[in-house]
């Protein structure tokens, strides 16, 4: 993340005194916690080192997705925003750890996003373009409590952040504790507020995003997380987007509030398992927040006095089995055009199949066009960029026919094809039955799109053409494809588009991308693709 900027400075020390209302503290004088030695592995908790935590607070850790870049509170350094104004200044500041998995010096976030006296960052997208602040901004200027989304732009600076437009957000936020998590889909947001009703104690809460982009009214999530005699807080939802981790003081706890584990059981967000207490060393007989992970979900990222180096410092903890959110697939790649090969700037957008639902949205970089998404499995995901006078190649991903083997990272580049005369398009979420010519379900999402793009579109005319391996002789190749093409062709015509528009044709194996030496070539060969003839 060198394009932020950023200034690269040692920590200094300089003593703190004690935190205001509304913004992110530690209690002071926290035990040291002991490793804990069990029948199942060692806890360990490991400090992060000089090159991030100093003699001053470090708090609130948020890393990204891949585990490479780390932003924490820094309160009450001398290059913090407010520090010669205000006490105990809170502002942004961010590591990267390299290939040797050591982090580089903290460098302190400029302009726009350390503005005020207390910033904080709550969230990083997995594809590392977006991130979610503390407090509510309105071209640039900060306007009171809320949550606000600043993107990475072109030049490779943070943009001025813009607030959430959250419906009834005010009736929930009465402006003593707050803070917000994203799911990793990009469409889910967890806030924990103080509402009226509570008194002074927090509750978490859930909104989506809606097809405008704005956000659901805030809703609780149920009487199993929210305990009405306690305090929740601090939610940080797991890349799996079912298993949660909260802080509360509920009772059963090893003294003030800890951090507890729950999974969702279903998408009402009001079902829950049992919360669990996490323990020592990850929890203490004082107050403990401010949990979160990698994609990974292998280690913790916390603050802790254990072996600290000042007040409080960012450490991580290797989780047990029983501790863990359930296994992930990262997915990284780059966005490019299909004819140039050049990197493109785009959204992105996955969905489930054969129901075609949204399952989570993301960017690519302005810079190079890399994104990275996080899938959990036991779905089938049809993939794909977005941008305008471009048409999507869709790529697929069925990690539903996969054994839940632990974490793991794919590459998968994008393409979009440029809408002109002579582009050849391939669909590769156009599925037919072994030795069969009739669609599959999970084909209607893809060809809609087709349609879609023949309705805005009135001048473009096609040809639909499938292609086999060279397995079988050429007269069965030739008209499994035939039919094939026509089966996708009359799926078309019948969502209202001319018949005239579209033509279909069938070409065996004549023409194959790939040599059919081996299994994963003769797949690629065997495909639905259509070719702009009119435009």
């Amino acid at each position: 993340m060198k394009p932020l900027v950023a200034v690269s400075i040692l920590m200094a020390g300089c003593m703190a005194v004690h935190a205001q209302p509304h913004i992110d503290s530690l209690p002071r004088l926290i035990p040291q916690k002991e490793n804990i030695i069990t029948a199942e592995t060692v806890i360990k908790i490991e400090n992060l080192g000089i090159n991030i935590n100093s003699d001053l607070p470090e708090l609130r850790p948020t890393v990204s997705a891949d585990g490479n870049l780390l932003f924490f509170i820094c309160e009450n350094h001398p290059r913090n925003t407010k520090y010669n104004s205000v006490p105990n200044s809170q502002d942004i500041w961010f590591s990267e750890r390299d290939t040797l998995g050591n982090w580089s010096e903290a460098r302190h976030l400029s302009y726009p996003l350390n503005t005020v006296q207390y910033n904080a960052l709550y969230w990083i997208s997995p594809d590392n373009n977006r991130i979610l602040i503390r407090g509510a901004f309105l071209n640039g200027a900060f306007v009171g409590n809320g949550v606000s989304m600043s993107y990475l732009t072109e030049s490779g600076r943070w943009s001025e952040p813009e607030a959430l437009a959250i419906k009834n957000y005010n009736k929930y936020d009465r402006g003593q504790q707050s803070g917000a998590v994203m799911a990793q889909d990009g469409k889910t947001l967890l806030l924990y507020m103080t509402p009226e009703k509570s008194g002074s104690l927090n509750d978490i809460f859930v909104c989506f995003q809606t097809d405008n982009g704005s956000w659901t009214e805030p809703k609780s999530l149920g009487k199993k997380i929210n305990f009405p005699e306690f305090d929740e807080m601090t939610p940080y939802l797991a890349a799996d987007g079912v298993t949660l981790y909260f802080s509360s003081n509920r009772e059963g706890g090893l003294g003030d509030n800890d951090i507890w584990m729950a999974k969702r059981l279903d998408n009402s967000w009001q079902k829950w398992t049992d919360p669990v207490n996490l323990g020592a060393p990850i929890n203490s007989s004082n107050w403990d927040a401010f949990f979160t992970m990698d994609a990974g979900g292998e280690y913790a990222y916390l603050t802790t006095s254990l072996n600290s180096l000042g007040e409080s410092d960012i450490v991580r903890v290797k989780l047990l089995e029983r501790e863990k959110p359930d296994p992930v697939v990262l997915v990284s790649g780059n966005v490019y055009n299909l004819k140039t090969k050049e990197p493109l700037s785009a959204s992105l957008v996955y969905e489930t199949l054969p129901d075609g639902k949204e399952a989570g949205n993301a960017l690519s970089s302005p810079l190079d066009g890399a994104f990275k998404i996080v899938l959990p499995y036991n779905k089938n995901y049809s993939i794909r960029a977005k941008a305008d006078h471009f048409f999507a190649v869709s790529e697929n991903l069925n990690l539903d026919s996969l054994v839940k083997a632990g974490y793991k990272e794919i590459h998968k580049d994008l393409y979009l094809a440029p809408i002109e005369i002579g582009q050849v398009v391939r669909l590769n979420n156009v599925f037919f039955d072994f030795d069969k010519w009739d669609l599959r379900r999970e084909s209607f999402v893809e060809l809609n799109r087709v349609v879609k793009l023949l309705q805005e579109n009135e001048a473009i005319e096609i040809e639909m053409s499938a292609h086999t391996d060279s397995k079988g002789s050429d007269e069965y190749n030739y008209k499994l494809s035939d039919d094939r093409a026509r089966s996708v062709r009359e799926y078309i015509i019948s969502k209202g588009i001319a018949a005239s528009r579209i033509i279909s044709q069938g070409y065996g194996e004549t023409k194959p991308v790939v040599t059919n030496d081996t299994d994963e070539n003769r797949q690629l060969n065997r495909r639905v693709e259509f070719k702009i003839l009119k435009n």
